[in-house]
């Protein structure tokens, strides 16, 4: 069975990245960027609209 994942990018530098559900906090959570360390609410790191979705069905 594959895990989901997630795509992530940074609003403030634009890295773009994947990560499963499960290794993430919550949507409202803080989170910080792991390469400018930029720190929002996670929601605000998800690449797409589905991508949020997945999160808070998965997480």
């Amino acid at each position: 069975m594959e895990e989901a994942y997630v795509r992530l990018l940074c609003p403030e530098c634009t890295k773009d990245w994947e990560s499963t559900p499960s290794s993430l906090p919550g949507h409202a959570k803080v989170f910080d960027c792991p390469n400018c360390q930029e720190s929002r609410r996670l929601a605000e790191f998800m690449r797409t609209e589905h991508d949020l979705q997945t999160l808070k069905r998965l997480s």
